[in-house]
């Protein structure tokens, strides 16, 4: 019987270890001669309370619900897939080739393209780190690491190589074609009577998050290749037994995860720079990894980590921009947040056990 109900375990315990985080940062900020409390309300009217706030918390958001989402699938295969960061770099890459060199005539047909392209350069950036953990035993954490320092110079060499316009000092590609643009929360959402999302970076590729979300849900719980994934994390003994091939699952786990991850970059470099540059991705791979632990690797919980994770960056900025806190301190509760979500889940996830299985002694 399990020590804790389902629930407990999805939403109670990443609570307190977030209530926890909070508290720690609180102090963190006092330290420093500041009020928390003046602090956390001006991250949140700064995030929260604004539309032009709300497009910059779901901006960053779409990127941590794509990582996590690519970070939760290799879980799910008990494989710890770090190379988000890459695979969203090469991705971005994918997104540039496909607007650049063909002609689209309307920017949600160009969408598909894009990320068509995101996904499947971000899923090839992951198969080789998949077959070597598969067939040599290369362990993937290693692996994956390797590939995001070679997906970033990879990215230099093609940018002030190939694809950078003569003359133009900056290392980027030329700005995408005017039909491949697309709408912002702006365009869809304001009138001249509600100038919403004024100048928030907040654009469609948000929706294409949350299609990606019940698309691995679907996949992971509704579909025989999800079951496949799972049984192979669970035990990969016993999914050998049930006639599973390893390697298979492996590759295919780590070719949806990369692809996942690539697909980030059709908000990043075609929602939002509208064309290619360097260093777009900005640690959303790894913040992915801090979103998929909270989040208990289920899209639901990618979601709402990815909405907080969201809230911590357009909330930090605030910070940096009106008081004397320096944004430094936002990766600062970052990481406590991953500390307590992840490194010491254990130190909230016991004493709870104890308190549910005391409740059901005493009820029996």
């Amino acid at each position: 019987m399990d020590k804790m109900p389902a629930w407990a375990d999805a939403v109670l315990v990443p609570l307190i270890s977030l209530l926890l985080a909070a508290i720690l940062s609180a102090l963190v900020i006092l330290a420093i001669g500041e009020n928390p409390i003046e602090a956390f309300n001006l991250m949140v009217e700064g995030a929260l309370m604004r539309s032009a706030g709300w497009g910059y918390t779901l901006y960053y958001a779409t990127n941590f619900i794509f990582t996590g989402l690519a970070v939760s699938v290799a879980f799910h295969a008990k494989l710890f897939n770090i190379g988000g960061e890459g695979q969203a770099t090469i991705g971005g890459l994918g997104v540039a080739l496909i607007c650049l060199y063909i002609p689209w005539p309307h920017w949600s047909l160009a969408l598909i393209g894009a990320a068509l392209g995101a996904a499947a350069f971000g899923a090839l950036w992951a198969l080789i780190p998949a077959y070597l953990q598969a067939k040599r035993g290369s362990h993937i954490v290693i692996t994956t690491i390797m590939f995001n320092f070679i997906a970033a110079a990879l990215l230099n060499y093609v940018l002030v190589n190939l694809l950078k316009p003569a003359g133009q000092m900056d290392p980027a590609s030329p700005i995408f074609p005017a039909a491949t643009h697309l709408p912002t929360f702006q365009d869809m959402f304001a009138t001249d009577a509600m100038p919403l999302f004024r100048g928030s970076p907040g654009n469609v590729t948000f929706f294409l998050a949350i299609l990606a979300c019940f698309a691995v849900w679907l996949l992971i719980w509704r579909t025989r290749l999800g079951y496949e994934i799972r049984a192979l994390g669970h035990s990969e003994s016993a999914a050998r037994y049930a006639g599973i091939s390893p390697v298979r699952t492996i590759v295919i786990a780590m070719l949806i995860s990369g692809g996942l991850a690539g697909l980030m970059a059709t908000n990043t470099a075609m929602g939002e720079a509208e064309r290619l540059v360097m260093n777009a991705t900005e640690g959303a791979g790894f913040i992915g990894i801090a979103v998929a632990l909270m989040g208990r690797n289920h899209p639901i919980g990618v979601f709402l980590a990815a909405i907080l994770f969201g809230f911590l960056y357009q909330g930090g900025a605030e910070l940096a921009l009106w008081t004397n806190i320096p944004r430094e301190l936002i990766v600062v509760i970052q990481a406590l947040v991953i500390l307590f979500t992840g490194a010491l889940d254990n130190m909230v996830r016991t004493p709870l056990e104890r308190v549910f299985v005391a409740m059901r002694k005493e009820r029996a």
